[in-house]
This record gives structure tokens, C-alpha cells and sequence, in this order.
């Protein structure tokens, strides 16, 4: 049968693929709860008939509130079998943003996995009308649970009701609403089609070179679009999914399930990395000097053998001495990794790849669902420092002024009651404005040059573009986040976030005693090592680019605190208001 609609994949995969147990998992008291097509598709019917019981019209709005696990995915189907529209909420977000979106989208039923997240929203809960009610994963005495409305649905099973209502639907129909963390102002509801989202994952289907046995690992949100397509790309090609307990466990997670494939933002690769890192300084003697000759090689790894024979060479033995311990620790497979939602340092690209882990990285945003190019392990396919070639089906075109300008079935249907500011992203011919800006190389790869929104000009009149400086700078080790500034400045200024594990590692080998990261970030000799850094990485820039002067931050960004989105991305705007004393100070 073919895929036309999203509930489509549970029968696709039902007639597709050989019986399992492990479909979808999730790790419920210590131990990983399993289900097969069969149980997943009869709790999915009996919560539709549940939603039916209750009422639920097509274009009702359902919001789902959740990490990571089994009874997301059961939701979500449920959801769009019976004609409603699924508005996923990161469980990360502000009081605030979460008052906005529960009334923007006018969500009548909320979906809810615990406590801590219901303690966010229960105090403006009362305030909202159009809510008729709360589910809960766990039970509260509060609020009902999934159970409860699976129960319902068993009560009043409604065959005949559920078909008329599937068929109903069409391929061009609002399945969801996701409403972007945006740097700026109220989030963003972004309208994508049953259509826009599988036209997508069918066309990325290609790259994961796995059968039906291959297991993934997730844990990315599947509130946002990247994990949600990918969870979707896994059902199409019926990979056993793997929901882990967090970000915390994800390593034992995967050191449990032996992945083939796991989809990740480069955030964790950098915290793997420093790992790695620390671990190789704990060492002593050969060994020492073994595992470092293998991270340096690494650091310098060519594709298709560029480096010669006596590279692969010594590259093969390392393999053996200590790639296979890297790999190991994640799993034990050769696994492919696909990184996205921020820009991937080349040297961890390159590292990884070296070491048989295998890391794709691709570019796209929730407006084009997500995907609009992405490496590939076909001849060519992959370059490193690229986003990879446009996806079939997806047209790509640079603007005059550098912007990447995309077409095709995977752009949205526009921003939910924001008709002016539909128009203003999208053009009558169907062409969306990304708001990046991008180049085609040679081979056809896409590569990421900037953001245009952040470009800003310096009293010379010059432009300059953070984001690429940026990206060059977090490519030393030291330094975890960086934000450069500068405008109507006669020169580029930055301030900087040192990467603490690190710092803490060197401090180690100098035999610098680590106190406190207020009192480190201050002793002469680490900002003369910083100074260093920042000499090595100004090379690589224009006279314009350059960084002429700069701080060192003493505390880490995170979302809680203001300075990044749920996505990682940096909120400029936020950045600069918080840090205006000591940005003033760089000038």
C-alpha cells in the first residue's frame, strides 16, 4: 500500500515488514517497555475511539506535552486518524509561551507525561475555556489518565465511525501545527500537511543504509519537526525505535539497544568529544601517546582516501588500537549519525568518520518539514563543511543578496493565523525565504554562510556576518559558545563561553590548580592560552572578520537561562540585552 497519509505508516508497516516485539520502546522503571505493530496499532484505534467518544471534531486541536517515548507516538496517530491536528509543545518552554500557544492554537485537550511538566501549566489552565481537559502518562489524582481514555475507547469501540473518519482525510491536510522557540517576539505556528511531511521523509528514505533489523536511537524531542520526520523515516522503513530516558542516559541507553542509527544536534558529538578527551588524559605511558596519535590523525581525516595509503594505513591500526574502544562505547556498531538544527563542527565530522561513526549533516528548517539537503554515503555524496546535496523534489535557489530561497511539496502551508506574514515568507510561485544565506559549491553541496537577519555593518560601512565567525571560533576546544558583535563598532568584538570540561582537563596537564570558572577565566596565563586561540582563528578570517577584542564568560548558556532556544541556536537579541555592560566594555 502507499504511504498518502501519516496513520497510514502503522498499516504499511503492519503489511510490510516481518513481526517484532520492539516497534516502539521506552524505558518505563528500569526496564525497556516494548510493543509490537499489533498492540501499536490497538491502542492507537482505542484511543480514537476514545477521541471520537468525547467528541473530538476534525480540526480540533490536541496539544501533547512530553519527552521522548511509546505513548507519544500512540497519541500522535490517534490524533491524526480522527481528522484533529496534532500541536506538539517542547516540555522546555517558559510559562509564558506556553499561555500563547495553548490560546493561539485554541487546544481543547492536552496530553501530559509528569508532574514536574504539570506544575508549569496547571495554574493557567483555569483561565483557558476551550480546554476541556488533561491526559496524564503517569498517574495524578488531578487529571486523568491515558489509561482511562484507552479505556473509554474500548467501551465504545466505533469501527464504521474511525474508517469514515480516516478516509476523510487527504494529503493535503493541516496534520500539525509546530510552533517554533524563534530568537525573537511570540512563537511561530508553522502549518504542515500530512503531504509536506512524508514527502519528506520518502525522500531521505534512501540514505540510511539498513533493513528491517536496524535499530535507532532517539532522543531529540519529537516535538520538533527534525526528530518527528525522522521517527516517521523509521516506522517507513521499519527500524525498531528506541526512546532514551534522557539526555543524561543516552550513552548507557545506547551501550543497552547497540544502535545502527541515532539523530542527534552536534551539541552531544562536542560533549562525546570532550569526553573522549578526558579519558585519553587519564591515561599514561604508550598508552597515552597511542590514544592522542589516534586523535590527531583523526582531527585530519580526508574522505575517499585523499590522505594516501600510508594514512589508511596507520589509520587501520588505530582502528584496532582505539577507534574500536570509541565505538564501543556507543554502542559497539559502525553507526550512523545524522546531525542537524545547528551547524557541525568539521573537525568532529571528520573524527567520527575517521573512527567508522559515520556523521551526515543536513539543513532545513520547520517551514520545509525539515529537510531541504543533507550528506549522503553515495559517491560524492558527502562533503564535509557542506549541508550536502538538495533532496529530490526540492528546488534550491540563491538569491541576490546570498539568501537560500527553497520550493517544493515539504513547504509548509503557511503560519496559523498569520496570513501577512505567510505572505511575506513565501511568494505567489511558491518560492519560501529561509532567512539563511548559502552558496552551491562546485559538487552541488549546499553550504551555510550566514543568517540574514544577523548580519550587521560596522562604522566602516562593512558587513559583517556572526554566524560564519562563529562556526570558526567554536572549532578550537576551548571554547563552547561564542557571540560576536559589533555593529556601527569600528571592529568585530566577541564574547566568549569556555568549553569547562576542557578547560578543566588543561588545567590538569599544566598543573594549574582549578578553583572556581570566575577566578579561572581571569588568571593571566589561561587568558593568554584564549589569546592564542584567538590569533589561530583570526587567520582564517578577513581583516573585516576579525576578532579585536574579547571576553570570557565565567557560566554556561542554556535554554533556563535566556541565551539559547530549545534547538541550541543562539537568542542574539537576548544575548546582547543580558550582556550589554560587558559588551560595552569590548568597544
Amino acid at each position: 500500500m502507499e504511504v498518502t497519509r501519516i496513520f497510514d505508516l502503522l498499516p504499511y508497516h503492519e503489511l510490510t515488514f516481518r513481526p517484532k516485539e520492539d516497534v516502539v520502546a521506552s524505558k518505563e522503571n528500569g526496564d525497556w517497555a516494548k510493543y509490537s505493530i499489533r498492540q501499536y496499532r490497538e491502542i492507537v484505534d482505542n484511543i480514537s475511539y476514545g477521541f471520537l467518544a468525547l467528541g473530538i471534531q476534525p480540526g480540533d486541536k490536541i496539544a501533547q506535552i512530553s519527552s521522548n517515548r511509546a505513548e507519544w507516538n500512540f497519541v500522535d496517530m490517534a490524533i491524526l486518524q480522527v481528522g484533529a491536528v496534532h500541536v506538539p509543545i517542547y516540555p522546555t518552554i517558559s510559562e509564558s509561551d506556553y499561555t500563547y500557544i495553548l490560546s493561539h492554537a485554541e487546544v481543547i485537550y492536552i496530553f501530559i507525561s509528569g508532574q514536574e511538566l504539570l506544575r508549569k501549566i496547571d495554574h493557567i489552565l483555569p483561565e483557558m475555556e476551550h480546554i476541556r481537559g488533561v491526559f496524564t502518562y503517569k498517574d495524578h489524582h488531578e487529571h486523568k489518565h491515558l489509561n482511562e481514555l484507552i479505556e473509554l475507547g474500548k467501551q465504545h469501540p466505533d469501527p464504521a465511525g474511525l474508517e469514515a473518519r480516516k478516509a476523510a482525510v487527504a494529503p493535503g491536510d493541516l496534520a500539525t501545527i509546530i510552533y517554533t522557540s524563534g530568537t525573537t517576539g511570540n512563537p511561530k505556528g508553522v502549518m504542515l500537511s500530512h503531504h509536506n511531511i512524508i514527502s519528506d521523509f520518502k525522500v531521505c528514505a534512501y540514505i540510511p543504509p539498513f533493513g528491517e533489523e536496524a535499530r535507532a536511537v532517539s532522543y531529540l524531542p519529537l516535538c520538533h519537526v527534525y526528530e518527528r520526520m525522522l521517527n516517521y523515516l523509521y516506522h517507513y522503513l521499519g527500524f525498531s525505535i528506541y526512546y532514551a530516558e534522557s539526555l543524561g542516559t543516552i550513552t548507557e541507553n545506547m551501550k543497552e539497544v547497540k544502535p545502527d542509527i541515532l539523530s542527534t544536534v552536534p551539541r552531544l558529538l562536542e560533549k562525546i568529544y570532550d569526553k573522549l578527551f578526558a579519558t585519553g588524559h587519564k591515561l599514561t605511558g604508550l598508552r597515552r601517546w597511542i590514544f592522542f596519535w589516534a586523535l590527531h590523525l583523526a582531527l585530519r581525516y580526508e574522505l575517499k582516501g585523499a590522505n594516501g595509503w600510508f594514512y589508511e594505513l596507520k589509520r587501520k591500526l588505530y582502528d584496532k588500537l582505539v577507534y574500536s574502544k570509541w565505538r564501543e562505547a556507543l554502542g559497539g556498531k559502525r553507526l550512523l549519525v545524522i546531525s542537524g538544527g545547528a551547524a557541525l563542527q568539521p573537525r568532529l565530522a571528520r573524527m567520527f568518520t575517521c573512527a567508522g561513526i559515520r556523521v551526515l549533516e543536513g539543513y532545513g528548517l520547520t517551514e520545509t518539514s525539515p529537510v531541504i539537503a543533507v550528506n549522503d554515503l553515495t559517491e560524492n555524496g558527502m562533503k564535509f563543511a557542506t549541508v550536502g546535496r538538495v533532496v529530490k523534489g526540492v528546488q534550491v535557489k540563491i538569491a541576490a543578496d546570498g539568501e537560500i530561497l527553497c520550493k517544493g511539496p515539504n513547504v509548509m502551508l503557511g503560519y496559523y493565523k498569520e496570513p501577512e506574514m505567510t505572505g511575506e515568507a513565501i511568494e505567489p510561485e511558491g518560492w519560501f525565504h529561509t532567512g539563511d544565506l548559502g552558496r552551491i559549491e562546485p559538487e552541488g553541496h549546499l553550504k551555510i554562510t550566514g543568517r540574514k537577519k544577523e548580519l550587521f555593518k560596522t562604522s566602516f560601512g562593512k558587513y559583517v556576518s556572526p554566524q560564519p565567525i562563529e562556526d570558526t571560533f567554536k572549532e578550537s576546544l576551548f571554547i563552547d559558545q561564542i557571540v560576536v558583535v559589533g555593529e556601527n563598532q569600528k571592529f568585530a568584538g566577541a564574547l566568549i563561553v569556555p568549553d569547562f570540561v576542557f578547560l578543566k582537563s588543561y588545567c590538569t596537564v599544566k598543573e594549574i590548580p582549578y578553583t572556581t570558572n570566575a577566578e579561572m577565566i581571569r588568571l593571566p596565563r589561561i587568558r593568554k592560552r584564549f589569546q592564542t586561540e584567538v590569533n589561530k582563528y583570526n587567520k582564517l578570517l578577513g581583516d573585516t572578520e576579525k576578532i579585536k577584542s574579547w571576553d570570557l564568560l565565567d557560566t554556561e548558556w542554556t535554554f533556563e537561562t535566556g541565551e539559547i532556544t530549545p534547538t541550541l541556536k543562539l537568542k542574539r537579541n537576548n544575548i546582547i540585552k543580558k550582556y550589554e555592560a560587558e559588551i560595552s566594555k569590548l568597544f
